[in-house]
């Protein structure tokens, strides 16, 4: 069996790089408007969660995706360029899919599934670059 190569530096990074993704991704310059208007959300809503709670399991859900994603490139052979190539199959194929059979039997719009998926896609393949780029 071969030694598995994990830095947890760059898994933790890893991780917080959702949050920089989201906040470009969900922003006014790019999807903010398309993603209120496809979940019917209006500002005083989203004033209205729990952030401590809704950022904090955030992180923790991106570190254990962070890991698991580190434990498919844990090989020595793992680069930079392997890294976001899998992290674009792993976040096309695998979480953009399932997120869009999910919103499909919820009845949500086009719209929704590929501004939502669109972000899992760009956010898997950084997540990637970064734990395949710094071994």
């Amino acid at each position: 069996m071969e030694d598995l190569y994990i830095n947890h530096l760059a898994v933790v990074v890893a991780a917080l790089s959702d949050f920089l993704v989201g906040a470009l991704w969900y922003s006014p310059l790019l999807f903010y408007k398309g993603w209120m208007q496809a979940n019917q959300f209006t500002e005083a809503e989203l004033k209205k969660g729990n952030n401590v709670l809704i950022f904090g399991l955030t992180f923790l859900f991106s570190l254990i995706i962070s890991y698991n994603l580190a434990f498919f490139l844990g090989d020595a052979q793992t680069d930079a360029w392997w890294g976001l190539a899998a992290g674009v199959l792993a976040g096309l194929g695998w979480a953009a899919m399932g997120f869009c059979i999910i919103g499909l039997f919820e009845r949500r719009s086009a719209r929704y599934l590929l501004i939502n998926s669109g972000y899992l896609v760009v956010a898997f393949a950084l997540k990637g670059f970064i734990l395949g780029i710094w071994r």
